[in-house]
């Protein structure tokens, strides 16, 4: 029986939601799947394992913020325990997703990769970290030093955080070298957006190849539920504007939905799905806020009830989200930014330029 691993950060949000359903594809294919992860709550119904560990994580956290070095201080026992999984399974394929986010340490696993494996390896991107020198986007700032060489990071103060030092030149030219170190590598991205970044970065040189992102459909069509609604405190009687996001970070339009809920008519009702509690207590009373449903299937009832879904993304690459609604039969309005012009086709919503809140709300009114 021929076997394939996954390697990512978390077995849950958008990434881990991908990961699933390669996961389960290729068990009902006949294939031996594990999934290593490297923080939070692993599958209920698939095989997976969790390597990270309280220390390692915020050691990780501390190398990195102080040295901007994620991905290589930290976490090499850690790292070593993948190894040796690695090397007892011999899976035929690996399927690497996300090496960054404090849980790898990727020369560790590259030195393996390199001189021990012979199996296939397709290395899925769900961002841009792998080719810059720190940041996962770069849309926001508009630089392309990525290009040639990274030096003096503008993005230096958002994920992976760097407090002190700036090291973007020293982690561009390592992952060049030990990125571009192995022959059986095939990246996949979820977007032509992507795709034509890498082609652009020093990881030319490996077939790049669009495979789009899909979401269980079995429980993504919709459904309608009042009941739902009302766990929820939502008065279906407004037109339902809703906002879904794993975290509510500043790249993902916060801020924007709540001018829109200021300046929309009293009919609508914005709804966030994905709101912390600290974020929560910024939030103007007339926006419902939602940390977690408590299954998918309630998100999935949220999604067929919206009026509209609203993703006011100012960087993204192939948001599940957005699929979702749409496989909810929900229209969806979209900053163009990322791979979300390749989604939003056929009808199926509106793409407005980026930070265009008057056009978002004229959108959201059409």
């Amino acid at each position: 029986m021929k076997k394939i691993i996954q390697i990512n950060t978390v077995c849950y949000g958008s990434t881990g939601k991908v990961m699933k359903n390669i996961q389960k594809n290729a068990e009902e294919k006949g294939f031996k799947t594990l999934s290593i992860y490297g923080r939070g709550k692993g599958y209920n119904d698939l095989n997976c394992i969790k390597i990270g560990g309280f220390f390692s994580f915020w050691l990780h956290v501390i190398l990195s913020t102080v040295f901007d070095s994620q991905g290589y201080h930290g976490s090499y026992f850690k790292t070593k325990k993948i190894v040796k999984i690695l090397k007892k399974e011999n899976p035929d394929v690996i399927y690497l997703h996300n090496i960054h986010g404090y849980y790898l340490n990727y020369p560790v696993l590259f030195n393996f990769l390199k001189n021990d494996y012979n199996g296939k390896i397709y290395w899925v991107f769900h961002d841009c970290w792998p080719f810059t020198g720190h940041c996962a986007y770069f849309t926001l700032k508009k630089c392309k030093r990525w290009k040639k060489e990274c030096h003096n990071c503008p993005n230096k103060k958002v994920y992976p955080i760097s407090l002190i030092f700036d090291n973007s030149k020293k982690n561009y030219l390592r992952k060049k070298e030990i990125f571009n170190s192995l022959t059986n590598v095939t990246i996949i991205t979820p977007s032509d957006w992507l795709n034509h970044l890498v082609k652009k970065s020093f990881l030319k040189k490996y077939d790049v190849k669009t495979i789009n992102n899909t979401i269980d459909e079995s429980i993504f069509q919709s459904k309608k539920n009042d009941e739902i609604l009302q766990k929820y405190n939502i008065d279906k009687s407004k037109k339902i504007v809703l906002g879904v996001a794993n975290i509510w970070e500043e790249r993902k339009g916060l801020n924007d939905f709540i001018k829109i809920a200021t300046k929309l008519p009293n009919d609508y009702q914005v709804v966030l799905v994905g709101i912390s509690k600290r974020q929560k207590k910024k939030v103007p009373n007339n926006i419902i806020c939602i940390s977690r449903t408590e299954n998918q299937n309630d998100l999935a009832v949220l999604y067929s009830s919206a009026y509209v879904f609203v993703n006011p993304t100012y960087e993204d690459n192939y948001p599940t989200v957005n699929l979702e609604a749409i496989a909810c039969k929900t229209k969806v309005i979209c900053y163009d930014t990322g791979g979300c012009k390749e989604q939003i086709i056929n009808g199926k919503g509106f793409i407005v330029p980026v930070g265009n809140i008057n056009k978002l709300i004229k959108g959201i009114i059409e």
